[in-house]
């Protein structure tokens, strides 16, 4: 929006400087974005910034409001006088959708002369204001609109067939618009019609068919008010926007219709000349006003300065506000330019814009700092995420909506929770998994040529739970379990010299699990995931409780989503990793450890961890540990059976321990895994 200040002054004139208003208006509220001066006129242009809220700033007697308020100089009105009319030349106007145009004024001028040249002072304001002068009636309407902010439209009388409706459009009716673009219009679109169909668009721009020209005699003018719900983003849908309707979807003053003609007339009479007939004023719905409260105490608290009512009340009165005391708060009727009024907010906001915001000093936020328990007992899920970009995984975060298809890939979930208005077809479901995003992840990054990939997310899921209460942040029936997921790519150790590469694998990311999990015990056992490769794959157990899952990615997911190799990937409960034992003080032995070793045949269904769960149990005090180092399985060995070696490391705190107590101990193991599992000793 370009203002001369010449053309502003005329309106109103505080004995400041142009470049001191415009930092006024600026620091109001009100953005000047340039205060240029106009070569060779000695006037200056002030370029103003406007939020979609101040529409009434569209127009210079809006921007010759804020002035008078900021600096409380006088405003000298428009003195706008009724034109008598000198014929009874009327035309017909119907308004059919009074939701979409509420009032409807016009009037007819019979016998102008359209071709007579536009007067020099208004050609040197229009285009100071930034518009190129056209014919005298299109600039006649366009110095109204930038003056009044009342937008108006000028017919040929002659053109038109038959009586003015205003209305929504139909299917398939088009319209050849002044910008020389055809557009086809629908029940969506607020269109002004006549005998003939649509002859333009309600707020937007008029058609071809009845414009005025050169050789028009007899002419129409148009002063309507749309509602801004009705033209809001019409424009848009057809690649093009008007002056008429960035000001009719932000709201037009609805009571100065008739001013807009009266003014616009007598300047045609001035410039063109012609009969005037009566003017029409057709009203069916305006928009309602209420009135806006503002509770004192609440405003000083939103301020945070101790502003009085009384100066509320003259900060509201110097913006032409009706204002109202009511005991301990201020009431105001929104005027009819206002359409950002409509809330206790708004008024506050009105308050400090006028009162000034570089009077209202900035404190800085005191908080007290207290330091919080952190129990022991307990880690954070920061914690957790620092373990895993420990072991060189990136953390990454996906959008809780996913595609149907995931769901039933890599969960067997076929009726997850469904978005009743998802963003898009392939986020159209809440995700009771995080495998399909680190997929989904893995590809993206192979598309742009990363060979190793390593990321975690650490996010909801969405569980149907018919026990699940409401909450602040929950919805009953659905449980929202926080997970952390896991997923490894390529090799197992980034390209080097010293190691030769080779692919990761399950027990890679099965360490780096355990290495997450520490120091609580983490347990694998066989089990089969819709995700997974079955021989590939374990459920994972915390403390004995099931927790999650860990394994490769199946084979047919791998072909599906075009992996060159099988991902590895694990999912867990946040909750189950949590919770940590104290720690426990031990105090180191000065004597040496015994080691003795032993392999033992047994069934080769027997899991390993089956064995050292029962030598853990019921071993003798002075054995410190068991692990297994060794896994032979061969032709050469009994069918049906496997060998498994056990490293058996045994120390006391007191005293050297003995052969013979050290081979007594190693042969109460063997007799109690020969007991619980049939197991012998391979020799």
């Amino acid at each position: 929006m370009n203002v001369p200040e010449s053309w502003l002054r005329s309106f109103c004139n505080p004995s400041i400087s142009g470049k001191q208003l415009a930092d006024r208006l600026t620091m109001a509220g009100v953005e000047v974005e340039s205060y240029e001066p106009v070569p060779g006129l000695g006037d200056h242009v002030f370029t103003l910034k406007l939020t979609p809220n101040r529409a009434d700033c569209l127009s210079v007697l809006g921007v010759a409001r804020e002035v008078a308020a900021i600096t409380e100089a006088k405003l000298k009105l428009p003195e706008i006088k009724p034109v008598l009319a000198k014929s009874k030349a009327k035309h017909p106007v119907k308004l059919t959708s009074p939701e979409g145009c509420g009032r409807f004024a016009g009037r007819v001028i019979r016998n102008v002369d359209a071709a007579a040249p536009t007067p020099g002072w208004m050609r040197s304001r229009l285009e100071r204001a930034g518009q190129r002068s056209i014919s005298a009636l299109v600039d006649v309407t366009n110095y109204v609109m930038l003056e009044l902010g009342r937008p108006l439209h000028v017919y040929d009388l002659d053109k038109l067939r038959g009586p003015i409706d205003v209305r929504w459009g139909r299917k398939a009716e088009k319209v050849l618009l002044l910008n020389e673009q055809e557009v086809e219009v629908d029940e969506t679109v607020l269109c002004i019609t006549d005998d003939s169909g649509v002859i333009g668009l309600g707020g937007i721009m008029g058609g071809e068919s009845t414009k005025a020209d050169a050789a028009t005699k007899h002419i129409f003018l148009e002063s309507a008010f749309f509602f801004p719900d009705a033209v809001a983003g019409r424009a848009r849908r057809y690649n093009f926007a008007s002056d008429a309707s960035h000001r009719f979807e932000r709201g037009v003053d609805f009571a100065n219709n008739v001013q807009g003609i009266e003014r616009a007339t007598r300047l045609i009479l001035e410039v063109c000349g012609g009969e005037p007939g009566p003017t029409l004023d057709k009203v069916a719905r305006l928009p309602k006003r209420k009135p806006v409260r503002m509770r004192v105490a609440r405003a000083q608290k939103v301020l945070g300065v101790s502003i009085s009512a009384a100066e509320m009340r003259d900060a509201l009165t110097r913006l032409a506000l009706p204002v109202k005391r009511e005991k301990d708060a201020l009431s105001v009727m929104p005027p009819s330019y206002r359409f950002d009024l409509a809330i206790e907010e708004d008024l506050i906001e009105e308050v400090a814009r006028i009162y000034g915001f570089e009077r209202i000093a900035a404190h800085p936020p005191r908080v007290a700092a207290t330091m919080l328990p952190v129990p022991e007992a307990k880690r954070s899920l920061h914690v957790l995420r620092g373990r895993l970009a420990a072991t060189d995984y990136r953390e990454v975060i996906n959008f809780s909506f996913v595609a149907p298809d995931w769901e039933a890939d890599f969960a067997g979930e076929h009726n997850p929770i469904r978005l009743l208005n998802p963003l898009a077809s392939h986020q159209s479901v809440m995700r009771t998994s995080l495998i399909g995003s680190l997929i989904e992840v893995v590809r993206k990054n192979l598309s742009r040529k990363v060979p190793r990939i390593r990321v975690f997310e650490v996010g909801r899921v969405f569980l149907r739970d018919a026990a699940a209460p409401e909450g602040p942040l929950s919805v009953a029936g659905v449980r929202q379990p926080v997970r952390i997921g896991a997923a490894a790519y390529g090799t197992a150790l980034a390209e080097q010299w010293g190691v030769a590469a080779r692919k990761v694998d399950f027990f890679d990311a099965k360490a780096d699990l355990e290495n997450l999990a520490a120091p609580l015990s983490l347990r694998c056992e066989a089990g089969t995931h819709p995700a997974f490769h079955p021989g590939r794959s374990a459920r994972v157990l915390v403390d004995g409780r099931p927790a999650g899952w860990l394994g490769e990615l199946h084979p047919k997911w791998q072909q599906k989503y075009e992996l060159p190799q099988a991902p590895v990937l694990f999912e867990l409960d946040a909750e189950a990793l949590e919770s940590v034992p104290l720690p426990q003080v031990t105090v180191p032995s000065r004597y040496p450890p015994v080691v003795r070793d032993m392999a033992l045949l047994v069934d080769a269904g027997v899991a390993a961890e089956a064995l050292l769960e029962a030598m853990t149990a019921e071993k003798s005090p002075i054995v410190a540990r068991v692990e297994v180092f060794d896994l032979y399985q061969d032709p050469s060995l009994p069918a049906g059976k496997k060998s498994l070696a056990f490293r058996v490391v045994m120390q006391d705190t007191e005293r050297t321990l003995t052969d013979a107590e050290a081979d007594a101990a190693r042969d109460a193991l063997v007799a109690l895994l020969g007991h619980r599992f049939s197991a012998t000793l391979r020799t």
